[in-house]
């Protein structure tokens, strides 16, 4: 879905060949693969073997372009005016940017039955998530076991044994035969699904039990396989009831149905669709060479590591060793450490003492000036002491012409209301004293 971009935020700027491929990305996500019907126009067919023709009906057309190895499977010559279904995969020719449908699949109409029966099978499921991404699980890297469910006289057996031979030896694989073709055909095969579910299940029950003796080896993937044919061949495939148990698998499930070009409702509802059974052997089965040489990589670089560790040891020792040396000679070390401190604390206390005298003498040179100049200073603040109370004496007061009255008890006497009329008061004057009695009292 295209958006427009918010306001005051700048689109981004493409390059034309990044934008054909984007587009291209998309389509391959939204539309393939793809069935169209619809009617030959212009249809050529070049000196490599690859056809070029228009398929259109009364509302449009698309170009479309059938490559050699697609066009040799052909068993009629495609003619202008002729109604065909074709299946295969929308994209863009990004050197003219033309939106073209590559062809691997090409019908006359007359089959069209069969595929409008596939399609609608297909859009149902779809919108019930059969074929969501989200379900479907990665495969095991390393599976101990691998289940097999094709016909025992088909040619696909043979392709995924030996693929897997030579591949994987050391895997064991259990195969559960099924019929591939044939009315009775749908039954079968999820028969045969279902029978390897429950080893599937016992086996991963039983995982980690070493008393369990069972025989079956624990299976971690499946392998769903058929050779190439018609689509009424490849009909059991395309089966409602094959599809929803295909989605019922407790492991991984790897489609290997007909060939490269063709498509079945099994492909889709697998965890992965291979283009052969061939390619689907070869999926879940890393060949034994490539675990081989990532063991002898992974033995190198911890043989690199332990010699390096081993080394870094043996250096260390050497330093240990010649930091230690021979105990005479750490012995010797140290009586010329001690001779050098004891060296040291002989001159530090010399000088220590030769600062003690000089201090001494500087002292007994500076004390009779010291002790003058302090006699001095106390002196001069005695004086100015003497001074100040002298200024504080009552009897300068008195001297100028003041008089100092105490009451009978020797109460100074500062305002007429401490004594009453006829009332002794003593009198103390600059020179002398007189005994006076109140005869009247003034306030002022």
């Amino acid at each position: 879905m295209f958006e427009l971009p918010q306001a005051g935020v700048a689109p981004r700027i493409w390059e034309v060949g990044a934008l054909c491929r984007a587009i291209a990305d998309t389509l391959q996500a939204r539309f393939n693969p793809i069935a169209v019907r619809g009617e030959i126009t212009g249809f050529s067919r070049a000196s490599s073997g690859h056809c070029y023709f228009t398929l259109k009906d009364g509302q449009g057309q698309i170009r479309c372009a059938m490559f050699r190895r697609a066009a040799d499977l052909l068993d009629f010559m495609p003619r202008d005016g002729e109604l065909v279904e074709v299946r295969g995969r929308l994209g863009v020719y990004e050197a003219r940017g033309d939106l073209q449908l590559i062809v691997e699949g090409l019908r006359r109409a007359g089959q069209g039955a069969l595929f409008e029966q596939f399609l609608r099978l297909k859009a149902q499921l779809e919108a019930e998530g059969l074929f969501d991404g989200a379900r479907k699980r990665p495969l095991p890297v390393m599976p101990r076991g691998i289940g097999l469910v094709t016909s025992p006289g088909a040619a696909a057996l043979h392709d995924v044994v030996t693929a897997l031979a030579r591949r994987v030896p050391h895997i064991p694989v259990v195969l559960v035969p099924a019929l591939v073709q044939g009315a009775q055909a749908p039954a079968s095969i999820c028969d045969a699904l279902s029978k390897l579910y429950l080893l599937a299940q016992a086996g991963s029950a039983l995982e980690g039990d070493p008393a369990s003796k069972t025989g079956v080896p624990p299976i971690d993937v499946i392998l769903l396989v058929r050779g190439g044919g018609s689509i009424e061949d490849l009909w059991a495939f395309n089966d409602e009831r094959v599809a929803r148990t295909i989605v019922q698998s407790p492991v991984p499930l790897v489609s290997g149905v007909g060939h490269e070009t063709d498509f079945t409702i099994a492909d889709f509802c697998a965890d992965l669709r291979a283009p052969t059974p061939t390619a689907a052997a070869e999926l879940v089965s890393e060949p034994r060479a490539v675990w081989l040489g990532a063991l002898d990589l992974l033995a190198g670089r911890l043989q690199d590591a332990a010699q390096r560790q081993i080394d870094l040891r043996h250096q260390r020792l050497d330093q240990a060793s010649q930091r230690l040396g021979r105990p005479s000679g750490l012995v010797a070390q140290q009586r010329l450490r001690l001779a050098g401190l004891a060296q040291r604390m002989r001159h530090g206390v010399l000088l220590k003492m030769q600062r003690m005298a000089q201090a001494s003498q500087a002292l007994e040179a500076n004390l009779p000036q010291g002790l003058r100049r302090g006699l001095a200073q106390r002196g001069e603040r005695l004086e100015r002491a003497a001074l100040r109370l002298q200024l504080l004496n009552p009897q300068l007061v008195l001297e100028r012409g003041y008089a100092l009255l105490t009451d009978a008890e020797g109460r100074a006497v500062m305002r007429p209301s401490q004594v009453r009329l006829g009332d002794a008061v003593h009198a103390r004057l600059a020179e002398g004293e007189l005994d006076l009695t109140v005869a009247q009292r003034r306030l002022l």
